[in-house]
């Protein structure tokens, strides 16, 4: 797929992804938190923690499930998450002639929240339309011009260092002041209740192995045992419960996979108490206990 400056914007998109991946189903530039994906057929579901991030497509078509609701998106169309969350995400649409192009890109919200500061963008704008971490919307033209630049950086490796802080900082504004500002705009706010979620997310991250008293959560994030419980809801479609099994259950993944830990270790690393209780929910979430996926996954890697 060569790249031509005539092409309308996603087939731009999607032949500077396929020239950065060649034949690689993954690839992570040299542009921090910039992620490149390329898929000939469609993928299981696949769970794991995605910090916040957009993801656009140049080619072919994605879903992401988070709790009961899913998401889907295309060349048309971008996703955002705005907090750290445990999703499964699958390919939907990928062949060998049209494979899935597409890319992640993390978002670090302390530069968007010193962004509003600089540029003096308030919070007292239109509300989002939910309260949920993640949406989809149509991409606008000055965000994809912005993303393409940040992937031409790929071609002068030697600039990324000056250039790419510039032309992230703009794909911040464009996306504080597109339809997606709202969310971002609520949820760097400190005196938002995103914010407090967002506060509360943090520490149940840091602190896998410890008992989660919700009580104890929403008083440490100043609000009451049911606006908690609401909020925390609204926005990560799950209770901090399920939250908390999910993302021990990542972890403990991780571990088996990075570090080597046999599964009991990396279940009691968790938090959990019970072996037996670990490997159940590990294959419900994952679809097979923990050694049997473990092995899988490495197998396929060799």
């Amino acid at each position: 797929m060569a790249f031509n400056g005539s092409l309308p914007k996603s087939e731009k998109l999607a032949c500077k992804i396929a020239q950065l991946t060649a034949s690689k189903e993954r690839v992570d530039t040299q542009i921090p938190g910039l992620s490149l994906h390329r898929w000939t057929h469609p993928t299981p579901p696949t769970s794991y923690m995605m910090a916040p991030s957009i993801c656009l497509v140049g080619q072919g078509r994605k879903r992401l499930f988070l709790g009961d609701e899913e998401f889907t998106f295309d060349a048309d169309h971008f996703l955002i998450t705005s907090v750290d969350l445990p999703v499964v995400t699958q390919v939907a649409d990928a062949t060998d002639d049209e494979p899935y192009l597409g890319l992640t890109l993390e978002l670090d919200l302390k530069d968007i929240g010193q962004l509003m500061l600089d540029a003096q963008i308030s919070t007292s704008r239109e509300k989002p339309n939910s309260q949920s971490s993640v949406a989809v919307s149509r991409v606008p033209d000055s965000l994809l011009n912005a993303i393409e630049r940040l992937l031409d950086l790929s071609d002068s490796p030697d600039d990324i260092p000056v250039l790419a802080p510039l032309i992230q900082k703009e794909i911040n504004y464009r996306l504080l002041t597109c339809g997606q500002g709202p969310r971002l705009r609520q949820l760097v706010s400190m005196d938002s209740q995103g914010y407090r979620i967002s506060r509360a997310i943090d520490w149940l991250k840091s602190n896998l192995d410890q008992p989660l008293r919700v009580e104890d959560l929403a008083g440490r994030v100043g609000l009451s045992s049911s606006a908690f419980h609401n909020h925390f809801r609204k926005i990560t479609a799950m209770s901090p419960l399920q939250f908390q099994k999910k993302i021990r259950l990542n972890e403990a993944r991780r571990l088996m996979l990075t570090e080597k830990i046999e599964a009991t270790s990396a279940a009691f690393r968790v938090g959990y108490e019970s072996p037996s209780q670990f490997n159940r929910e590990y294959s419900r979430q994952f679809g097979a206990p923990p050694k049997r996926d473990i092995t899988h996954i490495l197998n396929e890697e060799i």
